[in-house]
């Protein structure tokens, strides 16, 4: 028998929104959350498992980042599409307080507040793409269209 997979308050969240996605688990490994792992797990493209980052703007504050797993965000350019003179990434201890999600299961979806967001421009050319559920170990594959709607999302080009 399948073990029943828990659904997160990001997937409640969807389901109230009637927003299609599916639950994908995978087996976590303490010392390597990077989104490559979870790629190799999940036995997809890398460029399809987008992580979602929390940085600083000295103008506007928290804002979120949701990039291909493979890459890093490129602060300018966050910066610029943000409003922001510069960006950096938060600190580690100030993720959990400022999301309510912990490193490695950091989702766009349900945060504590709503944040100004903002998905790397390659997640459009993709039916599906995979974004954390809010724990480790467990994905949400979910059309970006429909994350980009219903975050409130801006496109843009975010990545070295």
């Amino acid at each position: 028998m399948a073990k029943k997979i828990e659904k997160t308050n990001a997937a409640r969240l969807l389901d109230k929104a009637k927003i299609a996605y599916e639950l994908i688990p995978y087996t976590v490994d303490e010392n390597n959350l990077a989104a490559t792992h979870v790629a190799e797990e999940l036995g997809e493209d890398v460029a399809m498992v987008f992580k979602t980052l929390v940085l600083r703007g000295d103008r506007t504050g928290l804002f979120v980042c949701v990039i291909p797993g493979d890459k890093e965000v490129d602060l300018k350019a966050a910066a610029r599409v943000s409003g922001n003179k510069w960006s950096e990434l938060i600190a580690m201890k100030e993720l959990l307080p400022s999301t309510g999600y912990i490193r490695g299961g950091c989702s766009p979806i349900g945060m504590k507040r709503p944040l100004p967001t903002f998905i790397h421009s390659t997640a459009l050319y993709f039916p599906h793409i995979y974004i954390s559920a809010g724990v480790r170990g467990l994905q949400i594959a979910i059309a970006p269209q429909s994350l980009v709607d219903y975050v409130g999302a801006t496109v843009a080009d975010l990545v070295l």
